[in-house]
């Protein structure tokens, strides 16, 4: 299953830019990385690093905390596939 991580343009600009380049460029990750302007968490996007990872809402108080959490949430998210569906 390939994961989708979604960002906020606004958050981007402020926060998120490194992590999502450092996504864009990871490669034992399998994931697809996109940009919108708005996610439907405004006013969320101006206090802290956030991004949506399969629709889940992922927060950390900094870009590397962030990129540590997306990375886990991928992987809580690929176990369980793996799981639920195991062949």
């Amino acid at each position: 299953m390939k994961a989708l991580v979604e960002f906020c343009s606004s958050n981007v600009s402020s926060y998120t830019k490194p992590v999502m380049e450092a996504l864009e460029n990871a490669p034992d990750l399998d994931v697809d990385v996109m940009e919108y302007g708005c996610l439907g968490h405004c006013g969320e996007c101006y206090m802290k690093p956030f991004a949506l990872v399969n629709g889940d809402y992922v927060e950390a108080d900094s870009p590397e905390e962030l990129l540590a959490r997306i990375k886990q949430k991928v992987q809580e998210d690929q176990d369980k596939w793996e799981k639920d569906f195991p062949f």
